[in-house]
């Protein structure tokens, strides 16, 4: 199963909005063909993995999979009946499929065919691999991680407002490729001005996927020169209030922006408004850059799976320099949201905090 996972691992960033699925051929304790899921509309890993094995007989074979073999007709037919049909002694599963066309009816198909079925091996490790797919059908939601990069007394920037460069190298390399795992990345209207992002995955040496971007602007004030507004890079959306002038939203859509009106609330643009605008385009992950007051935001709203903190070796200092996170908050510690796990590794002369609030 571990090397199911591995296989798995390969179609990172290419299988959206499908999981990543890795599959493994074993007999007699000896690897004899593997396969892994590489783009929506190609054959599924089961699949791969049986044409690597060829004429292999397989009737005393084990076939390990990280994710239940589908039992629906997709875009591809279902990779239950291709198991059955190749004969297999033993499937041991790594999860069950939350998906409700498949929840646990490929393996029902699978045992009702006589075959022994295992199913729960390294679950928390699949899981753990499609974090976003099975957020998208327990929680109707993307799978949301906030990214932050600050001093050590929490500060994202001095009381002037500078804030290029708190973290090292090491740090904004690692933070671009966050970029390319997420299908969507977020700021406010506060980071979109002061910053002028172009929030792009740029990782020297590669050609990295890039997330389809998007910034909260309430009246559409976006300097015509903003950086982001060059959608030969990727996608862009502006997020805007619903009394935002008609005029300039024309302009901007005449650039080949989308510009989309959200319903508000009284701290700001509804987070719940936000999430169901990506489900309904398929975009399982987000990525939440900042600032406070949308981080915040989003940390009121629950909605927060995984904060990524940046922390430099350095004191910043202020009453007036910005926070890492603002939003309403709470009023008593025992609100307080607490990760499940931490991991902190070092990267450069920086340090880096994964804290998990949410195990899919």
């Amino acid at each position: 199963m571990r090397l199911a996972l591995v296989e798995a691992e390969r179609g990172r960033g290419t299988t959206h909005p499908n999981p990543m699925v890795g599959a493994v051929i074993v007999r007699e304790g000896q690897v004899v063909a593997s396969g892994f899921h590489e783009r929506a509309g190609l054959p599924h890993a089961e699949v791969i993995a049986l044409r690597a094995a060829g004429d292999i007989p397989l009737h005393d074979c084990t076939i390990y999979v990280t994710l239940e073999p589908c039992s629906h007709h997709g875009r591809t037919p279902p990779c239950a009946d291709a198991v059955i049909q190749a004969g297999f002694a033993r499937v041991v599963c790594g999860m069950i499929d939350p998906n409700p066309l498949v929840g646990g009816r490929g393996i029902e198909r699978i045992r009702a065919a006589g075959i022994d079925v295992v199913v729960g091996v390294l679950e928390a490790e699949c899981r753990a691999l499609n974090e976003a797919f099975i957020t998208a059908f327990t929680c109707g939601r993307p799978w949301v991680s906030a990214k932050i990069a600050s001093s050590l007394d929490g500060r994202i920037a001095t009381r002037t407002g500078h804030s290029q460069w708190i973290t090292g190298a090491e740090a904004r390399l690692h933070g671009h490729t966050l970029r390319a795992s997420h299908d969507a990345i977020l700021v406010g209207s506060g980071t979109l001005h002061a910053d002028r992002p172009r929030l792009t995955a740029r990782i020297p040496g590669q050609n990295p996927r890039q997330p389809h971007r998007y910034a909260i602007d309430t009246r559409l004030r976006i300097a015509d020169d903003a950086p982001l507004l060059d959608v030969r890079e990727a996608p862009v959306t502006l997020l805007c209030g619903p009394d935002a002038p008609a005029e300039r939203a024309r302009q901007l859509q005449d650039r080949g922006v989308d510009v989309q009106p959200i319903e508000a609330r009284d701290s700001g643009m509804s987070i719940s408004a936000i999430l169901a605008l990506l489900m309904r385009r398929g975009q399982l992950s987000l990525l939440v850059e900042g600032g406070a007051t949308l981080i915040g935001s989003f940390f009121d709203a629950q909605a927060v799976d995984r904060l990524w903190l940046y922390q430099a070796p350095i004191v910043i200092g202020g009453r007036a320099a910005a926070m890492s996170v603002a939003g309403v908050g709470i009023d008593a510690l025992p609100e307080a949201t607490r990760a499940r796990h931490l991991h902190v590794q070092p990267l450069g002369d920086d340090i880096l905090i994964r804290a998990d609030f949410r195990v899919a």
